[in-house]
């Protein structure tokens, strides 16, 4: 940093702009155990927000301010040093929006997907930020698209679906011409991180690692890794469903099994590895929303964690006893989180240049929709394209969409070609319709 720079900073410091804080537990995760550079593109989470109806720019631009001045994750960057980075929260900020009209040959599904690719994979500057933009892409005059593309140092699914509400919320607000800000969130993503500072103490890290410790040993390893770390990178998407008659099936199963959707689909999912790779002993990552302090519901920022599930998938079992098993692993390590950075350390576990400590593969049901909103003028329509997913090297997202539940694969392309995923996808869905038709039966007697 330049002497100029560092003036600059300190005046800021001594003003009160600025404040100097570490890194949350969740950050730390990122800068400490991600295989990618923090500031890749990889790192990048986006959501597409539909409206349908009149949504004039500088309306949308005063809607973003007021959500800006709400919620301080907006107003984050990052300061890096010799010894550790530390976040810097500004007190004010500027809405970071750009408008693009689009010409008749940018207006197909084709072409708007390339345009969104385009603002998603532009790189943030970490240091002077925002983190964070909102480009609305014009298709008529009352069609348009939001693309909100933000860093997962400052984000996470959730926080998606709480930018919608707030900037419903602050719209609503500028129609009335109401002058006073939204009211503060109950809770600010520095307070949440305050808290969990003064919660996860030493002795609490080395309870819940003593859960974890002899639950992951020996875990293995469903792949070998690259001699190379050069299948790092963004991750290919590959979006297909589930027919709606198949999702009632699995519908049908939950409610006969009285287990969950999610532990459901992560049954299937594991028999589905099992099946795939002829690895019996399966590890894989899940998101947790953490979004358990009173308060933290309506608050933006990286808050989430993950959690590995480790389960023995047996050919000689019944699929009912295989979902009782995985259901009690998922409660049981549910109730055991604990910081994924500090729960790396504890298990000293070193992975390959360019993987993920502890596991390579993510499942995730994404169960924090929001719902379609109509406001005056308009009616709003959510879609989530990415949660920050760099540090696997194969993912499986699923999310409820009407009477279907939508798949979302990522895979590294330098792993697997896209036939390969496709064959994946469709072991996937024969061993959930087995396991549906049979959940009695013995997995070594499903179809694949």
């Amino acid at each position: 940093m330049s002497g100029e720079k560092r003036a600059r900073l300190k005046q800021m410091l001594e003003s009160g702009e600025i404040r100097l804080q570490p890194l949350s537990f969740p950050q730390r995760e990122l800068w400490e155990t991600t295989p990618v550079p923090v500031g890749d593109p990889a790192s990048h989470i986006c959501s597409v927000i539909y409206v349908r109806g009149s949504l004039p720019p500088e309306l949308c631009r005063a809607s973003i301010q007021r959500v800006v001045e709400r919620q301080d994750a907006l107003r984050i960057t990052f300061l890096p040093g010799k010894d550790r980075t530390l976040q810097m929260v500004r007190n004010t900020g500027e809405a970071n929006f750009k408008v693009r009209e689009l010409t008749p040959e940018q207006r197909s599904d084709e072409a708007i997907e390339e345009i969104i690719q385009e603002i998603v994979l532009e790189p943030f500057d970490l240091m002077h930020g925002p983190l964070y933009r909102v480009e609305m892409l014009r298709r008529s005059a009352d069609e348009l698209l939001l693309v909100f593309a933000i860093h997962h140092s400052v984000a996470d699914g959730w926080t998606l679906g709480v930018f919608v509400q707030d900037l419903c919320a602050a719209y609503v607000q500028e129609l009335m011409g109401l002058s006073e800000p939204m009211p503060p969130v109950p809770m600010s993503y520095a307070a949440w991180d305050a808290a969990e500072r003064a919660f996860w103490t030493p002795a609490e890290v080395e309870r819940c690692a003593s859960f974890w410790k002899p639950k992951l040993e020996g875990a293995p390893r469903l792949w070998s890794p690259p001699s190379s770390p050069s299948h790092t990178g963004p991750l290919q998407r590959w979006v297909t469903h589930i027919p709606a008659e198949l999702t009632s099936a699995v519908r049908e199963v939950v409610r006969k099994t009285h287990a969950t959707l999610f532990s459901t689909l992560l049954t299937v999912f594991q028999i589905t590895l099992h099946k795939w790779t002829k690895v019996g002993d399966i590890t894989v990552g899940t998101p947790f929303a953490n979004r358990n302090r009173a308060g933290v519901k309506e608050t933006m920022g990286y808050v989430a964690g993950v959690v590995p599930l480790r389960g023995q998938v047996d050919g000689e079992q019944r699929f009912i006893d295989a979902l009782r098993a995985v259901h009690e692993t998922t409660m049981d390590s549910f109730a055991n989180f604990m910081p994924f950075a500090e729960l790396a350390a504890a298990m000293q576990d070193k992975p390959a240049p360019g993987h993920n400590p502890i596991f390579d593969v993510r499942f995730a049901l994404q169960n924090h929709p929001v719902p379609d909103v109509n406001l005056p003028g308009m009616s709003v329509k959510l879609r989530m394209r990415s949660t920050g997913t760099a540090r696997f090297d194969l993912g499986c997202e699923v999310t409820e969409e009407n009477e279907t539940l939508e798949i979302v694969w990522l895979s590294r392309a330098s792993l697997f070609t896209h036939a390969e995923v496709e064959s994946l996808n469709t072991l996937y869905q024969n061993v959930l319709a087995e396991a549906c038709r049979s959940p009695e039966d013995r997995i070594a007697n499903f179809k694949s």
